[in-house]
């Protein structure tokens, strides 16, 4: 893919008829990350406890389907103040799949990437997802969850892709093969099982899957993906991952391979539908891309 490409919707960011919301929205980063903040509550890292009810919210894939649970309750400009409980339950994903859609509604090419994150907690590395968006110049890394009051140490809108605070699944996949870090430590949560080598190998995955603009959530399930990393395709991993960081580096014939292989190979993307397992309540279920 090209600027031009992400400068377009997907079927994910497309807001449909709530795309004057995203036109009042003023395009520097700062902007577009508080609105996205006041929009929508991490379901279980937003600082309230949100109602059972609530949590399935998280489940609103698309961004038309955010916008509309928000105007459900808010039927005003997005940078009206919500109360933090009553916005819509989602994760970095949603945040990001937000500010994106606000982007790309402005022709500022953008996409999501997925990774690691170390800001959270020490010595962890939190699965993540950030904005990336083309500044006229570069890629910047940027993350919507951060508030800048905030004592990060670091310029959460302008993420140095060298300094280890985020890693690209791909990144933190080729470190893995290379035997240079220890795996338990990358997951959702210290205390949660949900981490290691088989997480990481899904997510070289989705963080495909998102450059092509197919912003799945992180709990969809592609057909290569596995709980066990025994039973898997290490070398169609490792050729992705190794394609990917090359893109990164610039290689135009990298990102055109990336392209092909997505488009040809059942393995690497959804088809008409996906099986997603909510995080909420661990229930598999069958979701129509199609709509």
């Amino acid at each position: 893919m090209d600027l031009d490409d992400y400068r377009k919707h997907s079927a994910y960011s497309d807001p449909g008829r709530h795309g004057g919301l995203l036109d009042a929205v003023a395009t520097d980063f700062s902007t577009v990350a508080a609105t996205a903040r006041n929009v929508i509550v991490h379901y279980r890292a937003g600082g309230v406890e949100l109602p059972d009810d609530r949590l399935d919210e998280v489940h609103r894939r698309w961004v038309d389907r955010i916008l509309d649970t928000d105007q459900s309750r808010f039927p005003l400009p997005l940078a009206a103040e919500r109360p933090a409980v009553d916005r819509v339950a989602g994760c970095c994903r949603d945040h990001t799949l937000l500010s994106v859609a606000v982007l790309r509604q402005h022709g500022i090419p953008s996409r999501s990437r997925v990774g690691f994150a170390s800001y959270f907690a020490p010595d962890w590395h939190h699965d993540h997802v950030l904005v990336e968006y083309w500044n006229g110049d570069r890629w910047v890394w940027a993350d919507p969850e951060l508030d800048p009051a905030g004592d990060w140490g670091f310029d959460g809108y302008d993420i140095d892709p060298k300094a280890g605070l985020f890693d690209s699944a791909a990144r933190v996949w080729s470190a893995y093969r290379a035997g240079t870090i220890d795996p338990e430590r990358y997951g959702v949560s210290p205390e949660l099982p949900i981490r290691g080598d088989w997480f990481i190998h899904d997510y070289v995955l989705i963080e495909l899957a998102h450059r092509q603009k197919d912003e799945l959530l992180l709990w969809d399930s592609l057909g290569a993906m596995t709980d066990d990393v025994a039973t898997a395709d290490l070398t169609l991993v490792d050729e992705i991952a190794a394609l990917l960081l090359a893109a990164d580096d610039g290689d135009e014939t990298a990102e055109k391979a990336l392209a092909d292989r997505y488009a040809s190979d059942v393995r690497l993307r959804p088809g008409p539908q996906v099986h997603s397992v909510s995080p909420v309540s661990g229930t598999v279920s069958i979701v129509d891309l199609r709509r």
